[in-house]
């Protein structure tokens, strides 16, 4: 797999790069980000943390607005965002914000147009990986977090594969997108009435059928604007302690959907996953 450096900067003693590569599972040009903490060699391969973000982001917004470069430096973790969808002119999009480009929700998509490219559950949980530890110093350990429609990514992915990930955690997830405006949409869409299908890519419903021995941190603001309609954590909770999973949800006062919000804990989220990353 060829991969491209597009740009690259030092911070904190690390490097933060972007590369470009063709990506055969979502048959488009592919971006995704990368910061190695200074530590990160050959002879010392690091642990990867994956940061999926939300709708309309892309791999870009995370490492400009999340602060999270000088603690990752000092826990010696590698991460890596993608973007959250595939794109291109010949990839399928809509003329809304929350289906198509930059709204890939990280699942397999199964109907026309849609199926040709959107595989999103599959690039993060297998070709992404497999191009990270090929071509960068790091180990085969990683933790998977993400923000929005990107928690809601992470929260499934890691259910659904928790021999692969150490630790979870998420910011303003979307919690139970069946039963929400935002997931209904894109599920609808990206996966037609098969509703056995939508509940594989919703983490209430997957807690409710089994106990999860992942660690998993959710963070959610008490003033997020979407917190009633679109989030519902208080789904999450319910179906975790059906099983008494280990899920922890913490509501933090005075905080909305932003990236102000991520800024203000991502260090402790960074420091949940260095517990589990370093065992």
């Amino acid at each position: 797999m060829t991969i491209n450096n597009v740009s690259q900067a030092k911070v904190c003693g690390g490097w933060h790069k972007q590369y470009t590569h063709e990506s055969a599972t979502l048959n488009c040009t592919m971006r995704f980000a990368i910061f190695l903490p200074p530590s990160a060699v050959k002879s010392n391969p690091v642990p990867v943390l994956y940061w999926l973000s939300g709708l309309t982001c892309s791999d870009e917004n995370f490492m400009q607005k999340a602060g999270a470069f000088r603690r990752a430096a000092e826990l010696g973790i590698a991460i890596v965002a993608p973007d959250t969808s595939p794109r291109g002119e010949e990839v399928a999009d809509d003329e809304n914000y929350d289906l198509g480009q930059g709204a890939g929700f990280y699942l397999n998509a199964t109907q026309e147009p849609w199926s040709r490219h959107y595989h999103m559950y599959d690039y993060v949980t297998k070709e992404l990986p497999e191009i990270i530890e090929a071509n960068f110093p790091v180990s085969q350990v990683k933790s998977i977090a993400g923000h929005s429609m990107g928690g809601h990514g992470a929260l499934t992915i890691g259910l659904k594969n928790s021999q692969q990930y150490r630790s979870t955690s998420a910011f303003s997830p979307i919690c139970n997108p069946m039963q929400c405006p935002w997931g209904q949409k894109a599920f609808n869409a990206y996966l037609g009435n098969e509703f056995e299908a939508w509940r594989e890519y919703d983490a209430s419903e997957l807690l409710k059928q089994a106990p999860s021995e992942l660690p998993i941190l959710v963070d959610q603001g008490d003033a997020d604007g979407f917190l009633a309609e679109q989030l519902k954590p208080e789904a999450l909770v319910a179906a975790a302690q059906l099983h008494q999973s280990k899920v922890e949800v913490r509501m933090q006062p005075g905080y909305d959907h932003s990236y102000f919000f991520i800024a203000s804990f991502i260090d402790q989220h960074l420091d949940f996953h260095a517990r589990y990353l370093n065992q």
